[in-house]
């Protein structure tokens, strides 16, 4: 009798067991935070990338998404693996161990920060422009316009580094709302208001494809946080489903985007659009608005990882107050570094190229050959996978010269 009470109440808690919700966020939740990490910032300069390679580089973008969205493909299967991987350093450490662990932890934290630092400047430079000859006074500090906007925009952000990536999931609607906004502006402004869509551009810039294609890969550095969000999925075995979704729309995006900026203003696009619309026109309020939003709603997704692996350090790491303050702490030495290196265009090609290509494109195609012990038979897709790396490995380098070769020009 016992036994079968026992049994009859081990049957029941399997069955309360089952008929609890599945914690976690929905696939078209987890759609917009994909599409809010790579419909970026990005979008604001691809007309500028588009004029440094010329009509012809725009294949490259194309390449950029279809080598992006493979190698976060490889990176998925690299998880599969192991259900323990519930990160990217998890994913360094299973194929390389420890060493491989602290080496995609610097990269990612790094590439993952200085793209928190440029949506501050990109707030700065867009505010300037919409009340140019703005003083800030705190006490006996002055600061200019771009300045005192960078510090009054991290203010507004903090609240939102707060929040769960669940709650997080409505803020990046609007962050996808705003992208769609802002292309539809900028027809407006070429269409409506008269700019229109006569420049002719040129066909091909050989010295300004390191930087086209920088600014490329840069548009598709959504790498570090793929793990993040696969983890948050109620059913994660959907996530290759949401890269092909967030890849296909941003693309789509990007690529208009890039086209209508170059045909408006040629070699004279300025390195975000926004800054070349007319001042005087409606349009170029609500398009900086639109813009404005992108630091507001992407900066809380885009720090998540960095914080997850600070906190994973400590013992005290489910602690919410411990979490506010290293959230709030990553917030300050963003704005820091913001106000001090405020070149936005150089600063993005330099995440391209050094960073994004290596966290997006070279790590996950080194992890899967190394925890894929089949990987001498895998045939076509091993030289595939080899040649991926040794391209990506040639876009860093020269990328990489060429961005830090212009930061030291314009300094």
């Amino acid at each position: 009798m016992e036994c079968s009470r026992v049994g009859e109440m081990e049957s029941q808690n399997q069955v309360s067991k089952a008929q609890e919700p599945v914690k976690g966020t929905t696939f078209v939740r987890t759609c917009f935070n994909g599409l809010n990490a790579l419909s970026g910032i990005g979008i604001l300069s691809i007309s500028f990338a588009l004029s440094e390679g010329g009509w012809l580089s725009l294949i490259l973008l194309f390449v950029a998404a279809v080598v992006c969205c493979y190698t976060g493909l490889l990176q998925r299967r690299c998880m599969d693996t192991d259900p323990a991987i519930k990160s990217y350093p998890d994913v360094g450490e299973r194929a390389f161990g420890h060493k491989g662990r602290v080496l995609v932890s610097i990269f990612m934290c790094l590439e993952l920060y200085l793209v928190a630092v440029e949506f501050l400047i990109l707030a700065g430079d867009n505010l300037d422009k919409l009340f140019p000859n703005m003083v800030f006074k705190f006490g006996v500090v002055k600061l200019e316009g771009k300045k005192g906007f960078v510090l009054l925009t991290a203010l507004v952000i903090l609240p939102t580094t707060w929040l769960s990536l669940d709650v997080l999931a409505y803020v990046s609607a609007g962050g996808v709302l705003a992208s769609i906004m802002l292309v539809f502006c900028v027809v407006w402004a070429g269409t409506v208001d008269g700019v229109g869509f006569g420049e002719r551009g040129l066909l091909l810039n050989w010295g300004g494809l390191p930087t086209a294609i920088s600014l490329y890969v840069f548009c598709y550095c959504g790498h570090a946080i793929f793990p993040t969000l696969s983890n948050s999925m109620k059913d994660k075995i959907h996530f290759s489903k949401v890269l092909l979704v967030c890849y296909i729309v941003s693309t789509f995006s990007y690529g208009s985007m890039a086209i209508l900026g170059y045909l408006m203003y040629g070699e004279r696009v300025k390195s975000q659009v926004t800054l070349n619309l007319p001042i005087n026109k409606i349009v170029t309020k609500i398009a900086i608005y639109a813009t404005l939003l992108n630091p507001l709603t992407k900066y809380a997704v885009i720090i998540t990882p960095i914080t997850e692996s600070i906190e994973d350090k400590f013992l005290f790491r489910n602690n919410k107050l411990f979490s506010i303050l290293i959230r709030t702490t990553i917030l300050i030495s963003t704005a820091v570094v913001a106000l001090t290196v405020p070149f936005f265009a150089y600063v993005m090609a330099f995440i391209g190229a050094f960073l994004s290509v290596t966290v997006s494109v070279i790590f996950p195609c080194l992890c899967y050959l190394r925890i894929n012990k089949a990987a001498p038979s895998f045939g076509l897709e091993l030289v595939i996978v080899l040649m991926t790396i040794v391209v990506g490995a040639f876009v860093a380098i020269v990328g990489t010269y060429t961005s830090v070769k212009q930061i030291v020009n314009y300094l």
